[in-house]
């Protein structure tokens, strides 16, 4: 049965629901479900959508397909129900695989008996859901869907795991080369193929089918569109503009305030310096260990006498030996455990975390916080998650058995961060900044700022955190970084990791972040908290500190440039980095390159990847001519050249129309 219903497009056959309904410009939600009601919560399409001219148009005609058109985008199904999508110009966007003979009129009629959208029921009442989609073109391309440690950027032909990681974000949305952004609108723990035969989502436990999509005229009108229904960042704040020093980790005020007292000494320009980890007495406490920190407040007040913001490092673990732990048990503001002991990770001692979903709990944390740290100046929040694949929750749809194992949903991180910004928020600030180790659709609202977790200090790695800045980029994330030469390892007398560090550095100072990080060689070994070897710019010898202070010269300058980007992202959702495609989608070419990317609309950007390189091929992208850094060169768009990158030296270009 098809039929209206108000501006939706709806399907009914047996116990599935179909629905099709305008949502924003441009764009529809398709939602089905086997449930008697079809579910109402929006997760990421959180905005409400803004009302366009567009006049829904709705046919549905006696024992043939019914239509809905939004604008430039129109659906169309079948009188059995599968859905095929169009454009404005008749051309397929996206169609529902489907093998089997309930209708036999369908060209794709099969013995197979797949279905195009399948929910299967599993035990506690949810469904395990699949959407299965054609491979309309198999010269499609698909950036997006969040950060992945691999170095591709064209994710047709990946199988993709939705769920998070430390280093890996799922953000499921998806920017096809055919002129579509999808959003697979589940939060749940699943999966996403997207082959040259068939594409599919799926979600192990869910209550519905529940995608987003838009037809547009360019990457940036389907980014921007997106952007419209699920949020944007806040305006970046101006420390977030410069230079941030960081380690694993300074493990005194003292130490801590002499880094910063050095940068001073040497004129070198530092925004921001972080607390990391382990400052508390005990896990759950949120509040600095007196020892080693006698006087926070003064702490804050020198540094920011020297223009220096303080980050300070939050968990979400609480310890039996915290003075909060007897408080939080009473009043369940812990996550809970199906069996054994309470224990959802072990990190210096078993520890559970707190509730993020529950907002009693986000308030409770969120108190400490204030107290402890909010309250002596410190407004910059580092939310660690804490290796999230570990967690243990028993909340409806975000759990799902793995093994002996129950992993968290992709929900949790955008709590942890809402917290923060709502308690924020209610302080009067606006301008808000969470560092966290994922995200979600829709964290962005909540000034996430996404780092790509503890990744190897190598060439390979540092090869996919490019790919994995500018798909998150794509899927709405505009505020990115990177541990600058890696997390794991790298000893700062060894040469070959210095230069592996400097190309890291110069890459750093055209992210949208620059923030220097790493567990850094040689440490006590069996000490998990001891504090790394030393950090610092100047750690590394003279010749790569000059480097280093080149390039923080670099950043200054183009302060009133990344601020503009900012701007952008704030106000229209434009990521900060961005594949060359984004500028020229009409340049077939600027579609297939993945090591190179636009800063902004106006740097071209070829990042050293590889060890001993000292000369770079990098294309130049048709419809616009460029200048070399130094404006001594000139070129038109449309071809290759040939320049020297020595150590000291990343190819940078600049549009000049």
């Amino acid at each position: 049965m098809l039929f209206a219903d108000g501006e939706k497009l709806v399907f009914r056959y047996d116990d599935h629901t179909l629905w099709v309904q305008p949502w924003g410009e441009n764009a529809f939600r398709i939602r089905a479900t086997k449930l008697a009601s079809m579910p109402d919560q929006d997760w990421a399409l959180s905005e409400e959508p803004v009302e366009t001219s567009n006049k829904t148009s709705i046919k549905t005609p006696k024992d043939e397909a019914a239509t809905i058109i939004n604008g430039r985008i129109k659906a169309e199904v079948s009188r059995r129900g599968k859905l095929i999508i169009h454009d404005s110009s008749g051309r397929k966007l996206l169609e529902e695989y489907a093998r089997h003979r309930l209708d036999l009129e369908d060209p794709k009629c099969s013995a197979l008996n797949i279905q195009a959208r399948e929910l299967r029921g599993i035990a506690g009442g949810d469904f395990h859901a699949t959407l299965r989609l054609e491979s309309v073109d198999p010269d499609e391309k698909i950036y997006g869907m969040g950060q992945y440690q691999q170095p591709y950027l064209n994710l047709k032909g990946s199988d993709i795991e939705l769920a998070h990681r430390n280093s890996q974000a799922s953000v499921p949305f998806a920017l096809s080369s055919l002129g579509y952004g999808m959003l697979w609108n589940n939060p749940g723990i699943g999966r996403a193929v997207l082959g040259k035969n068939i594409m599919s989502f799926e979600s192990y436990s869910t209550k519905v089918i529940d995608y987003w999509i838009v037809a547009g005229d360019s990457p940036a009108e389907i980014v921007e569109a997106y952007s419209k229904v699920t949020g944007y960042v806040p305006m970046m704040p101006e420390y977030g503009l410069g230079f941030w020093q960081c380690k694993l980790r300074y493990d005194t005020q003292e130490k801590l305030l002499d880094v910063a007292r050095e940068y001073k000494k040497r004129d070198v320009p530092l925004d921001l310096i972080v607390v990391d980890f382990f400052h508390w007495k005990h896990q759950g406490e949120w509040s600095f260990d007196p020892k080693f920190w006698p006087d926070p407040a003064a702490m804050v007040k020198e540094l920011k006498d020297m223009d220096v913001e303080l980050m300070v490092s939050i968990w979400p673990t609480v310890e039996d030996k915290s003075e909060n732990w007897e408080e939080m048990l009473e009043k369940g503001l812990l996550i809970r455990h199906d069996r054994g002991v309470r224990v959802a990770m072990q990190c210096d001692g078993d520890i559970t975390h707190f509730d993020a979903t529950n907002p009693e709990s986000r308030e409770f944390v969120w108190s400490k916080a204030k107290k402890h740290y909010y309250d002596i100046g410190i407004k910059v929040f580092w939310l660690d998650e804490a290796e999230p694949e570990y967690s243990v929750y028993d909340y409806d749809i975000y759990r799902y058995h793995v093994g002996s194992d129950l992993q968290v949903g992709n929900i949790y991180p955008k709590e942890y961060a809402r917290g923060f910004y709502e308690g924020m928020e209610a302080e009067g600030q606006k301008n808000i900044v969470n560092l966290l180790r994922c995200a979600w659709a829709g964290s962005q609202k909540y000034g996430a700022l996404v780092w790509s977790g503890d990744i190897a200090s190598s060439w390979s790695s540092f090869r996919n955190q490019l790919a994995a800045g500018l798909n998150m980029g794509i899927a709405g994330i505009p505020w990115w970084t990177t541990d600058i030469g890696g997390f794991h390892g790298g000893n700062p007398d060894d040469p070959e990791f210095r230069e592996l560090f400097t190309r890291w550095f110069q890459w750093g100072a055209f992210c949208p972040v620059m923030r220097l990080h790493g567990d850094r060689e040689p440490k006590p070994k069996g000490e998990p908290t001891a504090p790394g070897a030393d950090n610092e710019i100047w750690s590394y010898g003279d010749e790569i500190y000059e480097i280093c202070r080149k390039y923080i010269g670099i950043r200054e300058q183009l302060r009133d440039y990344t601020r503009d980007l900012m701007r952008q992202a704030h106000e229209k959702g434009t990521p900060v980095i961005r594949p060359l495609f984004y500028e020229f989608p009409k340049d077939d070419r600027a579609w297939t390159l993945e090591t190179q990317y636009m800063y902004g609309p106006k740097y071209l950007v070829a990042p050293v990847l590889s060890a001993k390189q000292r000369q770079a091929i990098v294309y130049l992208p048709a419809g616009a001519s460029w200048e070399s850094w130094d404006g001594k060169d000139r070129y038109e768009g449309g071809q290759t050249v040939d320049v020297p990158c020595p150590l000291d030296t990343m190819p940078v270009f600049v549009r000049a129309n």
